[in-house]
């Protein structure tokens, strides 16, 4: 099992956050990204790149893979956010 955690510097981009994302993780040629929640734009261009987007990730890194190889986890079909849902989070 190979995986590699890679910190998202775009994050927190004021504008293009998702489609910055995407690129980077299509440019490592990211097959899968498992993930708790995904934006409409990351998941336009992640879409377009090919990469799968496995949603409801939650707990360690461990238990996220566990439920995914057990398929507790589901492909998104669609955006789960709406657009900058994760701009100041906790605000």
């Amino acid at each position: 099992m190979k995986f590699e955690v890679v910190p998202n510097i775009s994050q927190s981009a004021p504008h293009g956050a998702g489609i910055q994302s995407a690129q980077m993780l299509a440019n490592k040629d990211v097959k899968v990204v498992l993930t708790g929640n995904v934006g409409p734009n990351a998941y336009s261009s992640m879409s377009a790149a090919g990469i799968q987007i496995i949603t409801g990730a939650a707990g360690t890194v461990r238990e996220t893979i566990e439920r995914y190889k057990r398929g507790e986890l589901g492909e998104a079909r669609s955006p789960t956010v709406r657009g900058h849902s994760g701009l100041n989070k906790g605000l």
